[in-house]
C-alpha cells in the first residue's frame, strides 16, 4: 500500500471509530450503559454487529474511547490556554466556556460514566486515573498562577472540584438549568484561592479533595 493510501486508510478508520463514538454516545444517553446491548450500539451506528466489533469489542472499549476523546478535548483547550498572554484570564475563560457550553447529552454521559464507575472496576480505574490527571493539572496550573505565597493549590482545587461536578449534575439533571452562577461562584472562588484569601481551615479539618 502506497503512503497516500495508507494516510487515507487511517483517516477513514478515524472517522469511523468517530462515527462509532458519536452513535454509542447517542445510544448511552438514551438507554443508558446497562440498557444499551452491543447490537443497539451497531444499529445506531448503521453498522452489522461484525463490523462493529472490529473497531470495538465492548461497552467498555467504547467508555475508554469517550474518555480518551473528552480528554483529547481538553488537551486542545489547554493547548489554547497556554498561547494567551494572559493565562488567569485564559484559564477563567477556558472554565466558562466548558462549563456554560456542556450539552445536556454530555453531562448525561458523564454521570452514566461515573455510575458504571461504582460497579465496573475497569471503568472505576479509567474513572480514577482521569481524576487523578485532572487534579495533578488543576493543582499545578495553580501553583504557578498563584499571586500570594498563602495560595494552597491542593486545597483550592478541593473546592472547585466539588463546584465543576455539581454544574454536570444540574445540567444532567435540570431542564432549565443555568449554569452562569455556577461558574461566576467558581470564578470568585478561583480568584480568592489565588489571591491567598481562603479562609483558614480549622487545625485537623480533612481537605475537600481527601
Amino acid at each position: 500500500m502506497s503512503v497516500p493510501a495508507a494516510a487515507e486508510a487511517r483517516g477513514g478508520q478515524a472517522a469511523r471509530r468517530a462515527h462509532i463514538l458519536d452513535a454509542a454516545e447517542a445510544c448511552f444517553v438514551r438507554n443508558g450503559f446497562h440498557r444499551a446491548t452491543m447490537q443497539d450500539l451497531a444499529r445506531e451506528a448503521a453498522m452489522s454487529p461484525g463490523n462493529f466489533y472490529r473497531y470495538f469489542e465492548s461497552k467498555e472499549a467504547l467508555v475508554v474511547g469517550l474518555v480518551e476523546r473528552e480528554r483529547e478535548r481538553g488537551i486542545q483547550l489547554v493547548e489554547e490556554m497556554g498561547h494567551s498572554g494572559d493565562p488567569r484570564a485564559a484559564l477563567l475563560d477556558l472554565i466558562a466556556r466548558y462549563f456554560v457550553s456542556i450539552t445536556r447529552e454530555a453531562a448525561v454521559l458523564r454521570m452514566e460514566i461515573w455510575s458504571e464507575a461504582t460497579r465496573n472496576p475497569a471503568i472505576s480505574d479509567l474513572t480514577a486515573r482521569t481524576e487523578a490527571e485532572t487534579r495533578d493539572w488543576f493543582t499545578e496550573t495553580f501553583s504557578a498562577l498563584a499571586t500570594s505565597p498563602d495560595c494552597d493549590p491542593e486545597r483550592l482545587y478541593g473546592l472547585v472540584a466539588p463546584l465543576m461536578k455539581g454544574i454536570i449534575v444540574g445540567r444532567a439533571i435540570l431542564p432549565d438549568y443555568d449554569p452562569a452562577p455556577a461558574v461566576a461562584q467558581l470564578h470568585a472562588l478561583l480568584a480568592t484561592g489565588l489571591d491567598g484569601r481562603l479562609p483558614r481551615a480549622a487545625p485537623g479539618t480533612p481537605r475537600p479533595d481527601r
